[in-house]
């Protein structure tokens, strides 16, 4: 007898209950950051997690895991139009070449660190990846390459919180770090964005120092948001080797990363009009903090708990190196 394969009105049938608890967690999420200023993407995990019976529930299930994988790969992927080798050209190659160095270092550093603290590479890798390119995205895009284990769901939903927290903080501190260091608004910008975890708050420390320390800032945090598909791609060529022979391995391309190259060279080129670029960004936005909703609906509070403060400290590390990474060669007059 042949098998009879889900027709797609069937799949949306199975996927929608599920979907739409993560759309509507987002709306709250989005409703709380608009209107009282709290981080979009913390106000999304935080909101779904007490909903985490739903994810266990037969009706829900199939769709808060579809949000939590397929949403984000489709708002991963159409962060590749938000970027372009114009903006390289703006900041100068020398500073991409630390940028790129540094996330290089914190990566690298976070899997040495990693065996101290008791974490294992995956861990490290993602928290790592997280610190220093784009935050909770890019927690978001590093997981998905990463093996499935017993505590996958709880150590991306405790990476995406501290790391928002930490981007929190350093958007309220950073800009008065840098007035303590002399820094002009260029290297200002420089800083900022260099070292920010997420978008938002990258844009929120630049524009409150400056017009053009916003615009600089904002910049250089897209040059890093262009390297999570290298990242990812190297992420998913190294656990490819390390997973056992007879486990799932990674792809060795994901589709998603191919996407956001894709459309990162379409930017580059000047194929894509300006209003779909800014059409695709809020959409790409939406995407993410609805994966994140799942991914909270996904996350038992008890098992978030298991972490430890190691993890904490280890993700505090991450952050400070980061800072001086980018900062020491600013402040002596380097780049």
């Amino acid at each position: 007898m042949p098998i009879r394969l889900p027709s797609l009105p069937d799949r949306i049938r199975v996927l929608a209950p599920g979907l739409m608890l993560a759309v509507t967690v987002a709306m709250a999420a989005q409703f709380l950051s608009t209107h009282y200023g709290a981080p979009v993407m913390l106000m999304a995990i935080l909101l779904g997690m007490p909903l985490h019976f739903l994810a266990e529930d037969g009706r829900a299930g199939p769709g808060i895991d579809f949000a939590a994988r397929g949403l984000l790969r489709a708002g991963v992927a159409l962060l590749g139009l938000r970027v372009s080798l114009d903006m390289v050209a703006a900041i100068g190659w020398p500073f991409v070449a630390l940028i790129a160095a540094s996330i290089a270092a914190v990566i690298l550093g976070s899997v040495a660190l990693a065996r101290r603290v008791g974490q294992d590479r995956a861990f490290a890798m993602l928290t790592g990846g997280s610190v220093a390119i784009c935050g909770a995205s890019a927690a978001m895009a590093i997981s998905s390459v990463l093996p499935q284990r017993e505590r996958s769901e709880r150590d991306l939903s405790f990476t995406v919180i501290t790391v928002t927290a930490l981007s929190t903080v350093a958007m309220i501190l950073y800009p008065m770090l840098t007035a303590g260091l002399g820094l002009d608004a260029h290297q200002t910008g420089l800083f900022l964005g260099g070292t920010i975890h997420d978008v938002a708050q990258v844009v929120g420390a630049g524009y409150s120092v400056s017009e053009g320390t916003g615009d600089i800032a904002t910049v250089v945090k897209l040059i890093r948001v262009t390297l999570l598909a290298p990242v990812v791609l190297i992420a998913a060529l190294v656990l490819r080797r390390t997973s056992p022979a007879t486990g799932a391995r990674p792809p060795l391309l994901p589709g998603f990363v191919l996407a956001f190259l894709v459309l990162a060279a379409a930017n580059s080129a000047h194929l894509v009009p300006a209003t779909v670029v800014d059409g695709a960004s809020v959409l790409s936005r939406a995407l993410l903090v609805a994966a994140v909703a799942a991914v909270g609906m996904k996350t038992a509070l008890a098992r978030l708990a298991q972490v430890g403060p190691a993890a904490i400290v280890m993700l505090l590390v991450q952050t400070a190196a980061l800072a001086a990474l980018i900062g020491v060669p600013l402040v002596v007059g380097l780049v």
